[in-house]
């Protein structure tokens, strides 16, 4: 995988729990591994955002299409 070096701006006490918590060898595979479980987490929350709004879209038409099929369901169904 290529690496790339990066310089970004976090607080003091970010740094020093970061310290305090991962080797300094490790702390660049701790900080990518952080960034990439964020980056799914905004993913999936886009992700569900457009569905909901999908559905939400789409509910006057789901529901015209379950009423116009609701009597052929409901025929076969004992009384």
């Amino acid at each position: 995988m290529a690496m790339s070096k990066v310089n970004f701006t976090i607080p003091a006490e970010i740094v020093a729990l970061l310290n305090d918590r991962i080797a300094h060898r490790k702390r660049s595979a701790f900080v990518a591994a952080a960034i990439r479980e964020r980056l799914a987490e905004i993913d999936s929350e886009a992700l569900d955002r457009e569905l909901r709004e999908g559905y939400e879209a789409r509910r006057d038409e789901d529901a015209a299409i379950n009423a116009e099929w609701e009597a052929a369901t409901l025929e076969s169904w004992p009384d």
